[in-house]
């Protein structure tokens, strides 16, 4: 009998600094090819206006995020902006098992730490097409004064990531 090979998912890992599109990129690209698998990953930010549980994160609260980072469910997690992110490690295990190509919207640090465990992954750096319009684009989120210095500032250090990416591609 002969068997079948399943061809091996992969993950397409896409990192910015923060309001430089990494959201609408991912959903554009899902919006072209429903083949596609989103990870939704776990945060313990408080939601923005109009964001649901389960479709743009898994809020969840500080003690559960710990407790499921030390049970291992996270493939990786970091602290940033004061706040805790984990991507769950079961959804891209299952995903990439089926033979699924899965997105992940994710910080620098998260992706670092997933490059150096898995191969064969894709990286993609989203670069805003200026300073200015990273700023303008923080604003808009109605994010806070202090929250959008923290995030302008950690941009920087984010920026100098890039060379360390697949691809780089400028979301104007």
């Amino acid at each position: 009998m002969i068997r079948a090979r399943m061809r091996k998912g992969f993950l397409v890992i896409i990192s910015a600094p923060s309001g430089a599109g990494k959201s609408s990129v991912c959903r554009a690209l899902r919006a072209q090819d429903r083949s596609l698998r989103y990870s939704v990953s776990c945060s313990t930010r408080k939601p923005r206006p109009g964001e649901k549980d389960g479709v743009h994160y898994h809020f969840l609260g500080r003690d559960e995020f710990r407790r499921r980072a030390l049970r291992g469910d996270f493939l990786e997690w970091a602290e940033v902006h004061g706040n805790f992110y984990g991507t769950p490690r079961g959804f891209i295990e299952a995903q990439a098992k089926a033979g699924r190509v899965i997105l992940l919207d994710i910080d620098v640090q998260g992706a670092e730490t997933i490059a150096r465990r898995r191969k064969g992954d894709v990286t993609v750096f989203i670069l805003p097409p200026s300073w200015t319009a990273l700023e303008r684009r923080l604003r808009l989120r109605r994010d806070t004064n202090d929250s959008i210095r923290t995030r302008l500032s950690n941009a920087r250090g984010e920026l100098k990531a890039a060379p360390r990416y697949d691809y780089w591609v400028v979301n104007d």
